[in-house]
């Protein structure tokens, strides 16, 4: 290899990879997790009580053919009665029958049984992922929880569409398959089973060794994904800095090469598993026949038996593969279950009260009455904030970053309930309306607006579903967004993609503007609305304000001094507290921090 493919010491793997969280597998078995998952069993305990049913009667079929084989040979072929002979192979055809028709039932049963549940488990989790407090996803990573949603989901509808039933299968089929033998010949039976011993060492070397290979294959790929996302997010990085091929060989010969190894060592397990079993199999049929065919021949004992004990034998295998083959499905499910439970037990931090009325028709009167807050064990973010907005006014929110600026409007959203004091509207304590009935009134334009995959029309009425074509198209007029709609591939139908990738910021941001001028707000918070557009952009922007700002109460963070000159109040913001208040030119004419703001702001122009 030569140099340039080579990779470095710090991008290679080390040794033992310490395994991600999403890569622990549990134990097998876990009681208080299996109650939980068999809650969602409930409903459909018919189905299920019905596809043990066709399990049953698949399995007694399955295992009345060697009987009848038996049967055939011994009573119909050497005692030459055509009746048995033709009774049993008939026996036998409609055993088959019956079997493929319990096992087709059992199979679409439970696949919907299986469906049905993970249908249900989603959604559960997607209503409560709508739920939870923004402070829960400042904790949690957009990549774990899509990963609890779609791997570990799945991972649950396996187990519930093929292991339940099949573990059942398998323990029925081994017992009945027992039982058979010992009724046939208890001696066979006992030769039989001397190999057993063989084959629980085989299973239990077998389950050790795909128990580690099988947590270094989710590692494997895990650390795929984990690359290939990074530089796709990246790429525009990746391309500026030419590192397309250093990246390449790194994944080449590092991340890619890892997932290989894995899985080839996973591949050989496996391959070696299997013929293991089918061994013990063949010497237990070996011993079968080498004994039952010396008993045949002194006529202790009647072919019929013998070639029943070799179809038993043949299948009496099978269920005890199968079975090693669920111990990582069963671990899987546990650890997956636990993974989803923690999810769905995460605490809704915040919550209507249990009184908690409507939110009446907000005049804008806003007051911040001695607010404090800081996150959970940590500094305090606000300190004795009194802040008092009359309706229709427009309060501008100025300030170093981290002063406290975007935290104060999260308060006002009520995302968050302050640590210490209270916010009222119009002389009502949030926390005693619903967050619904108050954040309808209220309208956010964020510093990078985020549009939804559809067109500029779903995403201008996002916020208002019954809005009607002319009333969308009059809000884009409002902030200046129609003409470049309009110049859109398809209009107001021109689909914008996930993130609205298509658009410009600029645009992003007018269509922002549009969707919130169209919810009617009374309240509108605009978070760094401008700091993302050109100049050009922003003065389209700033002449849309003004309607769009006329008889609302709004609170406005900008970092371009110049947008907000005109508001009505000037709040500077300072590590958390109020250092001064005023108009544009009161603040100017203290000279203190407001003055130096937006001196720097012009020195730097």
């Amino acid at each position: 290899m030569s140099k340039d493919k080579k990779a470095s010491p710090s991008q290679a793997p080390p040794a033992v990879l310490p395994p991600a969280e999403d890569e622990i597998l549990g134990k097998a078995y876990d009681a208080r997790i299996t109650r939980r998952l068999l809650t969602y069993l409930t409903p459909y305990r018919p189905s299920l009580l019905l596809a043990l049913i066709l399990m049953f009667f698949g399995t007694l079929a399955s295992l009345s053919g060697p009987y009848l084989v038996k049967l055939a040979l011994d009573q119909g072929l050497a005692g030459r009665s055509p009746r048995i002979l033709l009774g049993s192979v008939g026996l036998y055809l409609l055993g088959a029958a019956v079997l493929w028709v319990a096992t087709y039932a059992r199979v679409n049963l439970m696949a919907k049984v299986g469906q049905s549940i993970i249908y249900d488990l989603r959604a559960q989790l997607f209503r409560h992922l709508q739920t939870l407090s923004l402070s829960f996803y400042s904790r949690y990573s957009v990549g774990r929880i899509i990963s609890r949603m779609v791997n570990d989901v799945s991972v649950l509808r396996e187990m519930i569409t093929w292991a339940i039933v099949a573990v059942a299968r398998d323990l029925l089929t081994l017992a009945g398959i027992v039982l058979a033998m010992v009724a046939l010949n208890p001696r066979l039976s006992l030769l039989t089973f001397l190999v057993l011993p063989i084959m629980a060492f085989a299973t239990a070397i077998f389950r050790r060794r795909a128990r580690e290979s099988y947590r270094k294959v989710r590692q494997g790929i895990g650390w795929v994904n984990a690359v290939l996302a990074e530089n796709i997010n990246g790429v525009r990085v990746v391309q500026s800095f030419s590192r397309e091929d250093r990246n390449y060989t790194h994944f080449r010969d590092v991340v890619n090469a890892n997932n290989l190894a894995v899985n080839i060592q996973a591949t050989k397990i496996t391959a070696v598993f299997f013929p293991t079993v089918d061994f013990i199999g063949m010497l237990a049929i070996g011993l079968v026949v080498w004994i039952g065919g010396a008993a045949t021949l002194g006529e202790r004992l009647t072919p019929g038996v013998l070639i029943a004990f070799v179809l038993y034998i043949d299948q009496f295998f099978n269920p005890i593969r199968d079975l090693s083959q669920r111990y990582n499905t069963f671990q899987s499910t546990m650890a997956s279950g636990e993974r989803i439970f923690e999810l769905l037990d995460s605490r809704v931090e915040i919550q209507d009260a249990p009184n908690a009325t409507v939110m009446p028709p907000i005049r804008g009167e806003v007051v911040f009455d001695n607010v404090s807050f800081n996150y959970r064990d940590g500094a305090p973010v606000l300190e004795g904030i009194h802040l008092h907005a009359r309706p229709g006014e427009t309060v501008a929110l100025v300030g170093e970053t981290g002063a406290g600026k975007s935290t104060l409007v999260k308060l006002l959203s009520r995302f968050h309930d302050p640590t210490a004091g209270r916010i009222l509207i119009d002389g009502i304590d949030l926390r005693t309306v619903t967050q619904e009935s108050l954040r309808a009134q209220m309208g956010v334009v964020l510093q990078d607006p985020f549009l939804f995959d559809g067109s500029v029309k779903d995403n201008i009425q996002f916020g208002r579903l019954d809005a009607t074509d002319d009333e969308i198209i009059q809000a884009a007029r409002a902030v200046g967004a129609h003409d470049f709609i309009l110049r859109l591939k398809d209009g107001y139908d021109t689909s914008v993609e996930e993130g609205g990738v298509i658009l410009s910021g600029g645009q992003r941001q007018l269509i922002s503007f549009a969707r919130a001028l169209l919810a009617r707000p009374r309240i509108l918070i605009l978070d760094e609305a401008t700091s993302s557009v050109d100049t050009q952009t922003e003065r389209v922007i700033q002449q849309a304000l003004a309607r769009l700002l006329r008889g609302r109460t709004a609170f406005v963070i900008a970092h371009r001094l110049s947008t907000i000159t005109h508001a009505g109040k000037i709040v500077v913001m300072d590590q958390g507290r109020i250092v001064e208040q005023g108009t544009h030119e009161q603040l100017l004419s203290r000279g203190r921090s407001y003055f130096n703001l937006y001196s720097m702001a012009f020195q730097g122009r």
